[in-house]
């Protein structure tokens, strides 16, 4: 298959609740996050640079991750409870503030000319959504909930962020949501 020369769009949003057992990070099943409208990702680290005999002596890259936001439609009942930690109790939802929020991988996939490249992070620490409302006018305008979030490399493998190509076998790409992909070795 071709490479995609451009990309759009933004569907198939999962999460998976993180185990970190000290050793590894290991993944959940992934979840639906439906509702998604937009996502944005920027780099995060500097370059590290190193001056001696009167000039740029070293220079390195910096690759502390990402920082980002999804936007939601609204979120689920399920994800506020498996990842902000709000209870569910008697038919009523209660945010508490010792909850700790736990971190994810957040899977997601932009569609192409020529096929949807599907992306995976795999160490996505979350803030907490605000949340607000508006009356009705002569229009309805729906309202969003916006996660921002940072992407981290994996504390133990380096593994920052993963995602399809056009070389991505069928039996990979078809199976993307089943699970958290970490088949690619650490560095």
């Amino acid at each position: 298959m071709a490479e995609n020369k451009v990309t759009f769009g933004l569907k198939n949003v999962r999460y998976s609740v993180i185990t970190d057992d000290g050793i590894k990070l290991t993944y959940g099943t992934p979840a639906a996050l439906p509702g998604a409208t937009e996502l944005s990702l920027d780099a995060s680290g500097d370059a590290i640079e190193f001056f001696a005999d009167d000039g740029k002596y070293f220079t390195a890259d910096n690759n502390q991750g990402y920082t980002g936001k999804l936007t939601i439609a609204k979120l689920t009942e399920a994800f506020e409870k498996d990842v902000l930690g709000i209870n569910d109790s008697d038919g009523v939802s209660t945010e508490n503030a010792n909850a700790k929020i736990k971190r994810v991988a957040l899977m997601f996939e932009f569609d192409g000319d020529q096929k949807a490249t599907r992306h995976a992070l795999f160490n996505v620490s979350l803030s907490r959504p605000g949340d607000g409302s508006k009356s009705k006018e002569d229009k309805v305008d729906v309202n969003t909930q916006e996660l921002e979030f940072t992407a981290a490399p994996d504390p133990y493998s380096g593994k920052v962020k993963t995602k399809t190509n056009s070389k991505t076998t069928p039996t990979v790409y078809d199976s993307w949501y089943d699970k958290v992909y970490t088949g690619i070795p650490a560095v």
